[in-house]
């Protein structure tokens, strides 16, 4: 595992096809690879794409975020650890303005307070993974 302590993976096609694990534990810290809106295999509240592959609609940003926050919650549960155990996240989102919009509220709402106390930077790209994703999640957490 090369001097890592241990390593956590959800086995989707993707973790192979790229060549990475999910979650990394080395010492007290936790390194989450950005966490997508999936579930299994299956994306969570894809975004409609036109013939193109450009987003048409960026309604479901809240919903894909909740799930991004999901999967971290569980990978981190693997290590005995939670949300409460993050100090940092970066936020990678297709569109600034959705992203703003659906951020604030879902984060309190996934760390349990009105005042999430992590370092937090939201970051806009053109694309992720895949066309339909509209937002993606990095966190590092320290145990």
């Amino acid at each position: 595992m090369s001097n890592a302590d241990k390593v956590e993976r959800f086995g989707v096609p993707w973790e192979e096809s790229y060549g990475y694990a999910q979650a990394v534990k080395r010492g007290d810290t936790i390194y989450l690879s950005g966490q997508v809106a999936h579930s299994g295999k299956k994306l969570v509240a894809p975004a409609p794409v036109n013939d193109d592959g450009q987003v048409t609609d960026f309604t479901n940003m809240g919903r894909q975020l909740r799930q991004c926050y999901a999967n971290a919650a569980e990978l981190l549960g693997r290590f005995g650890a939670s949300l409460d155990d993050v100090v940092e996240e970066v936020l990678y989102v297709v569109d600034a303005d959705a992203g703003d919009a659906a951020a604030g509220p879902v984060r309190k709402e996934a760390y349990g307070r009105p005042d999430p106390m992590v370092a937090s930077t939201m970051i806009g790209t053109s694309r992720l993974a895949f066309p339909e994703l509209l937002v993606e999640v990095k966190f590092i957490a320290r145990v």
